[in-house]
C-alpha cells in the first residue's frame, strides 16, 4: 500500500504556471512589511531580491526532482524567469537548501544573523498565508518525464 502511494505521489507534478508565483509571493511579502512597518527597509528589499535571484539560479540546478526537469524545459524558454512561473512549493525547497548555500558564503556573523532573521520572517509569512500560496493537491493527470500519465 505505501509503495503504491509513494509511487503515485512521485508521478504528480505541480501545474504551471502557479498563482501566485514566487515573484508574486515576494512582492506580497514586501507589501506586508510596508503595512506593518509603514516603510520598506533597504535590507528587506535586498533580501527578497537576493532570494528571487537565488531561486532562479538554483531551481534547475538543485531544486527540481528528476521528473520535473522535462516540465521545466517546456515552461522556461527565452528570458522567462523561473520565479515568474513557479510558486510556493518550489520556493520552500530553496529554504530547505539555504543553510547549505549560506554556509559557503563569506559573511560576517552579525550580518548572517540578521539575514537569518529576515529569512525566518519570510518563512513565517509563508506559513501564515499557506492556504493562499500552496496547493492542497498536486496534479495527478500530468504526464511524467517518461511520458506516462500519473495515477
Amino acid at each position: 500500500m505505501i509503495g503504491s502511494l509513494s509511487r503515485s505521489w512521485v508521478s504528480m507534478l505541480v501545474k504551471l504556471p502557479r498563482s501566485p508565483t514566487v515573484d508574486g509571493i515576494l512582492t506580497k511579502y514586501l507589501e506586508y512589511r510596508v503595512k506593518k512597518d509603514n516603510k520598506i527597509s533597504d535590507s528587506c528589499a535586498e533580501v527578497t531580491k537576493g532570494l528571487r535571484c537565488y531561486f532562479d539560479k538554483a531551481l534547475p540546478a538543485m531544486l527540481l526532482y528528476k521528473k520535473e526537469q522535462k516540465q521545466y524545459k517546456e515552461e522556461i524558454k527565452g528570458d522567462v524567469s523561473p520565479s515568474t512561473v513557479y510558486g510556493a512549493e518550489h520556493l520552500l525547497r530553496l529554504f530547505v537548501k539555504l543553510p547549505e548555500l549560506l554556509s559557503s558564503v563569506n559573511m560576517e556573523e552579525d550580518a548572517l544573523n540578521k539575514l537569518q532573521q529576515k529569512l525566518l520572517d519570510i518563512l513565517k509569512f509563508l506559513q501564515k498565508n499557506q492556504a493562499h500560496f500552496f496547493l492542497s493537491a498536486y496534479d495527478g493527470d500530468s504526464k511524467g518525464a517518461d511520458g506516462a500519465k500519473g495515477k
